[in-house]
């Protein structure tokens, strides 16, 4: 039998096993996986808000919708491996984005969970253990703890066992990836404290936004700690149940005050508010339905 010559080796296994293979990039990317629209097949709608950041190599889950179970049905479908996200940021209290964490944590209980502070909120909390006003002229059996309170307080949560990182200022939690906390003033939600995710690209601030609930325009002014300018914004704003006249004034606001380039809206924003941010915005208006994956610059 004839062997090959020896040189002839080496270039074959070169060819077959290059030395300094580059690993492709990953790619920047928002995956929609939790709404109550939607025409991919597969997936359940429902209400509630959840989608998978991928940027500048980090995976971050940003909500996690209505009900565990619909919610673990929809990642499975879409091939989503919750024990690679590095981090997770809920953006409020309310179940139709929260509900989802009880699945979350039975594949990645040790994961960091953001979340918004809140004093007694259902993500925890802790007080100084004198945060209240005392008086020593009672007796002891009438005192808090008998007067002798610990430095500390800790209060409960629904997830006991969870990592949540309590927020209540702008935090750069990753190159290029800030949380910034806002406080609703509205009616129905007064004082409810929410957290929108930005990031930071060449063509400005992508926001993601979970209800909104604070005014999508208060969400805007508060991202200009982190930029001057909002490039896209995706997620709830919030406008399900308002009058037609303050939607058309907050499209038009977003588009030619406050110059937001694009915009692919979901969740809380309402059917008329579709229709009016597509008239507005064009050409720029992103479909962004459940299944939806729109690529970040």
């Amino acid at each position: 039998m004839r062997l090959a010559h020896p040189m002839c080796l080496i270039l074959a296994a070169a060819v077959v096993l290059p030395a300094h293979a580059t690993p492709l990039p990953s790619p920047n990317r928002v995956t929609i996986l939790y709404d109550a629209f939607g025409s991919r097949a597969g997936l359940t709608r429902d209400w509630g808000f959840a989608a998978l950041v991928e940027y500048n190599g980090k995976r971050i889950l940003f909500d996690t919708g209505n009900n565990a179970d619909v919610f673990a049905k929809n990642v499975r479908a879409l091939g989503v491996d919750l024990r690679t996200v590095d981090f997770v940021v809920i953006s409020h209290r309310h179940g139709d984005h929260t509900a989802g964490l009880n699945y979350l944590l039975t594949v990645n209980p040790g994961v960091k969970i953001y979340a918004p502070k809140e004093g007694f909120g259902v993500f925890g909390a802790a007080l100084p253990g004198t945060f209240y006003r005392s008086d020593t002229t009672l007796p002891s059996r009438m005192r808090y703890f008998d007067g002798h309170p610990p430095a500390e307080l800790t209060f409960g949560t629904a997830w006991p066992t969870a990592h949540f990182v309590w927020v209540d200022s702008v935090t750069e939690v990753a190159p290029g990836v800030s949380i910034i906390p806002t406080v609703s003033q509205k009616p129905g939600t007064l004082e409810l404290r929410e957290l929108s995710l930005a990031l930071r690209t060449p063509n400005g601030l992508v926001l993601l936004v979970g209800c909104s609930h604070p005014g999508i325009e208060t969400i805007v002014e508060a991202s200009t700690r982190v930029a001057d300018h909002v490039y896209l914004i995706l997620g709830g704003l919030h406008l399900v149940i308002t009058p037609d006249a303050e939607v058309e004034r907050v499209a038009t606001a977003l588009h030619d005050h406050w110059h937001v380039d694009r915009i692919g809206p979901g969740h809380c924003t309402g059917e008329p508010a579709f229709a009016a941010l597509q008239r507005v915005f064009a050409a720029q208006y992103l479909y962004a339905g459940l299944g939806s994956t729109i690529d970040v610059p």
